[in-house]
């Protein structure tokens, strides 16, 4: 089955929780895009979870293994895990980089880039390190739309700038613009299905 609607990886390390509910509380819920959360940071899961399930409509679950991707639906991953994409479907792997700084996000977006068949929007947010800069080359090759948190807007700079030095990023954004950069490309992926 061929998934065609957009998908949208948040990734990031040092984001405010206030943040993700800014970026979930305009997001329309009927937008026909299925938004998938990635924070490295421990025990940051629980708390976001809680915390969109009351600022949003949409469905917000926890990834577990073979959970289908559904459009309206928001999907965090809990710690500890590598995320693939394999037939429309999460599955979840030990972690390729068990020591140091993770590579979730570059992990996660590669499989994307194989694996979905809609418009993919990498949205790398504050944190540390580079984790998902080095596969948004890979996103841009598919068709896909990449976006940097703005610097000037963030204490914890490294992932944004180091998206921003890959040399593959559309569009460097604060969190409103993020939002309403989503909303755009999804009302017009809608008129080109």
């Amino acid at each position: 089955m061929a998934l065609n609607f957009p998908i949208v990886c948040f990734g990031g390390s040092a984001v405010d929780i206030d943040e993700y509910t800014q970026l979930l509380a305009v997001l329309p819920a009927d937008l026909d895009v299925a938004f998938v959360i990635i924070d490295n940071l421990k025990q940051v899961a629980r708390v976001l979870h809680d915390s969109l399930s009351k600022c949003t409509k949409m469905p917000v679950d926890f990834i577990t293994e073979g959970l289908p991707v559904q459009r309206n639906h928001v999907f965090v991953l809990q710690e500890g895990r590598d995320l693939h994409m394999v037939d429309g479907a999460f599955h979840l792997a030990p972690k390729s980089k068990p020591t140091g700084w993770p590579d979730t996000i570059t992990v996660f977006l590669r499989s994307l880039t194989s694996q979905w068949h809609g418009q993919l929007i990498a949205v790398i947010l504050a944190g540390y390190d580079g984790d998902g800069a080095a596969a948004l080359c890979g996103a841009k090759e598919v068709g896909g739309i990449t976006i940097a948190q703005k610097v000037d807007t963030i204490t914890h700079q490294d992932m944004p700038l180091s998206a921003i030095a890959s040399g593959c990023v559309d569009f460097i954004l604060s969190i409103d613009d993020i939002a309403k950069e989503i909303v755009r490309i999804a009302h017009a992926s809608r008129i080109e299905v």
